[in-house]
């Protein structure tokens, strides 16, 4: 199995999986936060698959697969989750305005990494050593990391005169999951190391913009030629 490729990469294991750490795979790094990523890819492309007609063989497949594989990663909840998105739900409702740009179009919170060392998702094995990557790579997707800094900017700007902030907005980061865990989605999605899931997950929500701007499920406006596909046929006796 592709997990194996981490053990002979050097990674020693452990409880969790280093951040970064090399994969055996050339040019791929560990994710730091693969669940959330996945989460938020898988939910991107279903958003986006709506706007295809329902009749839309590629639709049709591609939502199968999608739920197949969000059912998978969301059902797999890291240790101290429930405890983490009680301590989230209650940091919102206490000041809703100041993360309404977070808001994703579900109802859910995109979750935003604190730099300042103090979230330790870890637990106690982890000894809060700062992580540094070993190869280029993002850990959150363009679009993610534009909204979070937005985000960021935005919560320490006043908007009145009587509107004052005397910190930073800090999001806590959703727990990790385990390397156990992590083999598990691996196991049970059955397409590599989960850095490769997240690469196919990335490049599906392209996909669907490709398709999107095409109009790619309408009937060709060149018909193909009689007999033109025969030969792909099957051939029954």
């Amino acid at each position: 199995m592709r997990s194996t490729f981490r053990l002979l990469a050097g990674v020693k294991p452990a409880r969790y999986l280093e951040p970064f750490a090399p994969t055996g795979l050339t040019g791929l790094v560990t994710h730091p936060s693969p669940r959330p990523t996945l989460i938020f890819l898988y939910k991107s492309t279903l958003d986006k698959l709506k706007a295809f007609p329902e009749s839309s063989v590629y639709r049709q497949s591609t939502e199968a697969l999608t739920r197949h594989r969000l059912q998978i990663v969301e059902s797999t909840k890291p240790p101290g989750f429930d405890a983490w998105l009680e301590r989230v739900k209650k940091a919102v409702a206490e000041e809703p305005e100041r993360f309404a740009s977070l808001r994703r179009p579900d109802g859910t919170y995109a979750a935003f990494q604190r730099d300042d060392g103090s979230d330790n998702p870890r637990g106690e094995e982890w000894d809060g050593e700062s992580i540094e990557p070993t190869t280029e790579g993002p850990a959150r997707t363009a679009e993610e990391e534009a909204r979070w800094h937005q985000a960021i900017e935005d919560s320490t700007k006043p908007t009145a005169e009587s509107d004052f902030y005397t910190s930073q907005m800090k999001w806590e980061n959703e727990p990790a999951l385990e390397a156990e865990q992590i083999a598990e989605i691996e196991r049970q999605i059955g397409a590599g190391l989960i850095e490769e899931v997240i690469q196919v997950a990335e490049g599906e929500l392209k996909v669907v913009d490709e398709l999107y701007k095409t109009s790619a499920w309408e009937e060709l406006s060149e018909k193909p030629r009689p007999g033109q596909w025969s030969y792909f046929e099957r051939k029954t006796e």
